[in-house]
């Protein structure tokens, strides 16, 4: 069971949502900027967007925190994360918006990104094998 009081469970749920969303969006700015570097050279800068997306990632993080979905025990009761059973309609709205925009968009934005690395590396293969 959780040993500690709601404060603290508070604070190890926001910890583990915002390392876990600065996770995934690190990855996906990473694999944007290696996919702009090997598909269009002449762009793609890391140092901005990475801050950004840790912004982004510490807003969605916070949002429990301003009343906007819910901190609690997990089912097992050993650990604190994001509420999941949601009865109001704007901890449903939250749960939705980290849905899409903090797994669905960053996981299709990682998989578009490699798979047009892919194909540009194709591509200049076939093009030296006919020089």
């Amino acid at each position: 069971r959780w040993l500690f009081d709601q404060a603290v469970c508070t604070l190890y749920a926001f910890c583990g949502v915002l390392f876990g969303l600065c996770s995934l969006a690190s990855l996906t700015v990473l694999s944007t900027v290696c996919c702009l570097k090997v598909c269009y050279p002449a762009y793609g800068r890391c140092c901005d967007a990475l801050s950004d997306s840790h912004l982004l990632s510490s807003l969605f993080a916070a949002a429990p925190l301003a009343q906007w979905g819910s901190y609690g025990p997990e089912p097992y009761g050993t650990a604190c994360c994001i509420s999941w059973d949601a009865s109001s309609r704007e901890a449903t709205l939250y749960i939705l918006a980290l849905l899409v925009f903090c797994y669905a968009l960053p996981c299709v934005l990682i998989l578009v990104s490699y798979a047009l690395m892919l194909w540009t590396v194709r591509v200049s293969r076939r093009a030296v094998r006919q020089h």
